[in-house]
């Protein structure tokens, strides 16, 4: 892989996170688009902690091996926020700006699919984005999910797309 990741999130993690969440471009297509502070991504960086320790799955940290620069995370979540796609785990993604453009997100969220479908024996795996994000419905789209339906997140009124795959379709992909 061009790029390392880890499961083990670390406290040092906590401002590159929190620079990627303050950014407005970054965030634009997160629920109502509004950035993070440094306690919500605290929050985020524990959550993600959490996650690994109880689930087995999670959100891998991602860097670039030259430098050990944080530059987002992909994984795997559960997508608490949209209560009516539950029960559901979700493959996401979210990068730095600078990191845009280079096949990341596609790589690692490839990674987590494998790991949902064949270590974590899930038998379907979402995505969630907003309709506008082209940049993410390519990736879905490379990642072999199908347009599932579209839905509105409680709280926001924020429309979003849910794209799906099965283990199945995975495994013919494969």
């Amino acid at each position: 892989m061009r790029i390392r990741l880890r499961r083990d999130w670390r406290d040092d993690d906590l401002d590159a996170l929190a620079a990627i969440n303050a950014d407005p471009e970054v965030m634009r297509y997160i629920l109502d688009g509004s950035v993070r502070d440094r306690r919500q991504s605290a929050d985020n960086l524990r959550r993600m902690q959490w996650e690994w320790a109880t689930l087995g799955y999670g959100r891998f940290a991602i860097e670039l091996p030259e430098t050990g620069e944080l530059i987002g995370w992909a994984g795997l979540a559960i997508p608490e926020f949209l209560p009516s796609v539950m029960p559901a785990v979700e493959v996401g993604w979210r990068l730095a700006r600078s990191a845009w453009g280079h096949g990341y997100a596609t790589e690692v969220a490839a990674e987590a699919l494998r790991l949902g479908f064949t270590s974590c024996n899930l038998d379907r795996i979402i995505s969630i984005r907003h309709p506008e994000n082209d940049r993410s419905a390519r990736v879905m789209e490379k990642l072999g999910l199908r347009f599932d339906h579209e839905t509105v997140v409680p709280g926001y009124d924020q429309r979003v797309a849910v794209h799906a795959i099965t283990r199945d379709e995975w495994k013919t992909q494969q």
